[in-house]
């Protein structure tokens, strides 16, 4: 289940909400929250729900060991041994045949791949469960010794299959106790419809651009094909990963919760290292502080330690080559700004936006084609071996140029810009009651509009589901 599904909107969504809101116990409504996380898993993966819970379950016996043993020998061991046995089955069904095929293919033996199906959200809820037992070791939560809030914390649906990823340390107050206002909830209900609108409206409609031009046959593709192609998955992935954070978050709102923020306008930045603090930031700070500061930081080693965290970062997305030259991608860029021209981006201040989207909008070539050989054709339809354009690809973009400008125009900050001005009109009873108007007319419009999109048009992909 997704959250742009009429099956969820209309049918999942109000049932949870009228449970949840009929009583203010927190505790049942932890276990209306539960229950109804555990259903939406089951609905898209029902065979994986036992390995969800006995995840947590171990995550769960592990922070119990940790924090009985804390201080000695025996700790470091339980973190260790937990860390492992949680990251086995992530490894077991995202990266097994990964290194089989590889394998097999390095020293000419016929191991037979597992072909276990990825389970939907394994990537986010396994990193979720380690930020648990790593901060229980080092003292910066209390050990969890209820079970199943920590089975909520890891399941809680909104941020369950693609983030944001949402530390323990995060939300460990608000399981036990959280303040739902009808200001919260009413704020939660604007950020879910924004959501809702980017993902249906937006992202949708440039994928299905995307796919038109660079998804299938790449022999005849031109200049032209190739670059709007790139620049339509650009602002799919933007506002489809996106998308998706402003409705968890918005979710969590109204169910009391404060998820961290995970976009802040990537598109608008001036270097890659300004890029990468504001796209996918609990992923990014993840790796920061449970990777690279942990091997030392810039304290020593620094370069191999950047090295290692985006060879994870980019194996973390999938199981692929693609996805590993991709992160070296990324590091060869961040390590030419570090040591090189990072000062002289500072002082370009035009040029050096410039620069960053064109780095950004490659470096997602190398993301989306998993095929090498039509890696190879798309950056020759790049450099112009096929021509400039075909009255096909023309045909076609024009067809979709009203999408192309909405995702330029809403890559910029204009929420920034209308949270100002509404803060100018607060606290004015005559404009209070006006700017309330405006936001229930505006999740009123959102829900029609995404409704009629979703009823009219099958294509409806979440990216990142299969991380």
């Amino acid at each position: 289940m997704v959250f742009s599904n009429l099956t969820f909107l209309y049918i999942f969504l109000p049932l949870c909400l009228f449970f949840y809101f009929i009583t203010k116990n927190t505790a049942v409504r932890n276990i209306v929250l539960l229950i109804f996380s555990l259903v939406f898993y089951a609905y898209g993966e029902p065979k994986y729900i036992a390995l969800l819970i006995a995840t947590v379950l171990v995550d769960y016996i592990g922070g119990l060991l940790i924090d009985k043993f804390r201080g000695t020998r025996l700790a470091r061991l339980f973190v260790f041994v937990t860390a492992t046995v949680t990251l086995a089955s992530l490894a077991l069904f995202k990266y097994a045949d990964f290194f089989t095929v590889n394998a097999n293919s390095l020293f000419n033996l016929n191991i037979t791949p597992l072909g276990l199906a990825l389970p939907i959200g394994i990537s986010f809820y396994t990193f979720q469960a380690l930020t648990y037992v790593v901060d229980v070791y080092r003292g910066k939560v209390t050990v969890q010794k209820n079970f199943f809030k920590l089975l909520l914390y890891v399941s809680m649906f909104p941020q369950l299959i693609a983030g944001p990823i949402v530390r323990y340390s995060d939300v460990d107050r608000q399981l036990s106790e959280r303040t739902v206002t009808l200001t919260g909830a009413a704020s939660g209900a604007v950020r879910f419809c924004v959501g809702l609108l980017k993902k249906t409206i937006i992202a949708n409609y440039a994928g299905e651009l995307c796919k038109r031009l660079i998804g299938g046959e790449l022999t005849n593709l031109t200049f032209l094909g190739a670059f709007v192609g790139i620049l339509a998955f650009t602002i799919q992935i933007y506002f489809d990963f996106s998308a998706y954070s402003d409705m968890a978050i918005g979710l969590g709102k109204i169910f009391g919760f404060d998820f961290p923020e995970n976009f802040n306008y990537p598109y608008c930045a001036t270097s890659i290292n300004d890029f990468w603090k504001r796209w996918h930031i609990s992923l990014s700070s993840f790796f920061k502080d449970y990777v690279y500061i942990p091997l030392g930081g810039n304290r020593k080693h620094w370069a191999f330690n950047m090295l290692l965290v985006w060879v994870l970062t980019g194996f973390w997305h999938g199981a692929s080559w693609n996805y590993v030259l991709w992160g070296l991608y990324y590091f060869f860029f961040l390590m030419l700004e570090k040591l090189y021209i990072g000062d002289a981006l500072k002082k370009l201040p035009v040029i050096n936006r410039i620069y960053s989207l064109m780095v950004i909008m490659v470096g997602w070539a190398f993301f989306y084609f998993e095929d090498m050989s039509r890696l190879r054709q798309f950056f020759t339809a790049l450099g112009m071996r096929n021509g400039l354009s075909s009255l096909t690809e023309k045909t076609v973009i024009i067809n979709y140029i009203v999408v192309i400008v909405l995702g330029i125009v809403f890559s910029l900050p204009w929420a920034r810009v209308w949270r100002n001005i509404a803060r100018l009109f607060e606290g004015r009873k005559f404009t209070n009651a006006l700017l309330n108007i405006i936001y229930v007319l505006f999740t009123l419009a959102a829900l029609l509009i995404s409704t009629a999109s979703l009823v009219g048009d099958s294509f409806n992909p979440f990216l990142y589901f299969r991380f």
